[in-house]
């Protein structure tokens, strides 16, 4: 063996044994601890005082209709029919469904709406408990973003880049503020799939992946039925004072290699077999939903009762809440209206109005919505022209990322207010301009994060969750 090479080997074992002790020795303290946070950890990345102690995000996969549903305006019935200028329009790119139109008619919003709470924030009356909460949520129309295709663009959202490996949202937030519960996941995840358009555009677990942080901060999903987490059960025949045995030994073992080779991964595989260990109690608790009485089942709405809908993850998320998990996010996916939008929107709109609005209630009534913030919204809008002929029954809208529609309550955000404006045609922005990276960064900043300092060192960079790009936080939604 060259001897160069074998020094140079050397010298990085060492260096990683090193820094695996250090490791090591912080993940044994913190297990010593019951699995809280490294307080001193948490201060090198907080400088803020936090106003949010977790986060729920409502994530609308496939790209509500801003047009539609909270920036519908006077103008767009009278332009209705009416081509998109040129002028307008500008150099924003379509997508290949829609570029080849000989035509871009406008299409007003397909059902009225109203002005709610005191700013007066235009809602659709396809959302009717969206519209008696308008006190308690902050409309913002005036959010953009550079993807216009499903996959890059909820891919940048959640993780801050369209390149695939990075962290998720969720992710940074366990590994900067870790966990408040020691017997469950600091990031879980919920899915469900409503009657818009379905099947919907597919869900892909990197959206909740830890990317190049250690794997213990990724999400861990939630499912329906007798079986919610995978893999949390003994084996036939095994008991749970065997199965502790047995996890005693391996733990031994797995502390012994870290020891010798300084593998961050090592130390996350301890700390899975330790919180499935206590998951093996807690979660059985969380899904057991016979304690709830009439009337929250009656708040949420019926599908609150069926497993895996997006009102029962409603449900299970205020649950999560209570239970102190950091960072819970519920993708629904059906938000897709290509094709058929007068019949496929109110349909969504029905899966997901009362049990939002219910949510936030629930929260409230609790105690709760102050130290919790809530957000709804997904990866961009639709566009104001129609997909397909105008006054079709299949007609529908097109990716729009130029501006879109999200709303956030709780945690410090002020309610009853409209932030952002757009032109007469839903199409540019024209006063408060955010980008889904300022989001990203007023996640951070209401938990108390500066995101600037919460970075990772990877690929000869200091990774963030708002990327290399100017970043900045969204204090006009702020209290």
């Amino acid at each position: 063996m060259n001897p160069l090479i074998f020094s140079r080997r050397a010298f990085l074992g060492k260096a990683a044994n090193g820094l695996g002790h250090v490791a090591l020795a912080s993940l044994l303290a913190k297990l010593a601890n019951g699995g809280q946070p490294d307080e001193s950890n948490m201060a090198t990345f907080r400088s803020i005082a936090p106003r949010a102690k977790r986060v729920i995000y409502l994530f609308q996969s496939g790209g509500p209709s801003h047009v539609d549903l909270f920036d519908g305006k006077p103008s767009l019935a009278k332009l209705h029919g009416t081509n998109l200028p040129d002028s307008v329009r500008g150099d924003q790119r379509v997508t290949g469904m829609t570029s080849g139109q000989a035509s871009f008619p406008v299409v007003q919003p397909i059902a009225a709406g109203r002005r709610c709470g005191p700013a007066g924030a235009w809602i659709s009356d396809l959302l009717p408990h969206t519209q008696n909460m308008a006190g308690d949520i902050c409309v913002i129309r005036s959010m953009h973003t550079e993807a216009i295709n499903h996959d890059p663009a909820i891919t940048l959202i959640n993780t801050g880049s369209m390149q695939l490996g990075h962290a998720s949202a969720g992710a940074w937030v366990s590994y900067g503020l870790g966990t408040e519960n020691a017997n469950l996941p600091a990031y879980m995840v919920l899915i469900s799939q409503g009657t818009g358009k379905n099947p919907d555009q597919p869900i892909f677990s990197r959206l909740w992946g830890s990317g190049f942080l250690p794997s213990q901060h990724q999400g861990v999903i939630l499912r329906a039925g007798a079986d919610p987490v995978l893999y949390l059960d003994n084996p036939s025949g095994v008991s749970r004072e065997q199965r502790r045995a047995q996890l005693d030994d391996l733990a031994r073992l797995n502390q012994r290699f870290a020891e010798d080779v300084g593998d961050a991964e090592t130390l996350a595989r301890i700390h899975a077999y330790e919180l499935a260990f206590r998951m093996q109690t807690s979660v059985p608790d969380l899904t057991d939903l016979s304690n709830e009485p009439a009337a929250t089942f009656e708040l949420y709405g019926p599908e609150s009762r069926k497993p895996g809908t997006y009102a029962a993850n409603c449900l299970l998320a205020r649950r999560l809440a209570e239970r102190g998990v950091r960072f819970i996010q519920l993708f629904h996916r059906g938000w897709d209206q290509h094709i058929a939008i007068t019949k496929q929107l109110p349909n969504q709109c029905r899966d997901t109005d009362q049990p939002s609005a219910a949510l936030i209630a629930d929260l409230k009534r609790r105690g709760m919505l102050d130290e919790t913030l809530v957000i709804w919204g997904g990866e961009f809008g639709r566009t104001v022209f129609s997909q397909g002929a105008l006054g079709s029954p299949v007609a529908g809208r097109d990716h729009h990322g130029r501006c879109f529609s999200i709303w956030m309550a709780g945690g410090g955000v002020a309610g009853g207010q409209a932030v952002g404006e757009t032109d007469d045609f839903c199409w540019n922005i024209t006063r408060d301009p955010f980008h889904i990276r300022d989001l990203n960064a007023t996640l951070l900043h209401q938990l108390g994060i500066d995101h600037q300092r919460l970075t990772y060192p990877y690929r000869g960079l200091d990774q963030k969750l708002t990327g290399v790009e100017p970043a900045k936080v969204m204090t006009q939604v702020l209290g």
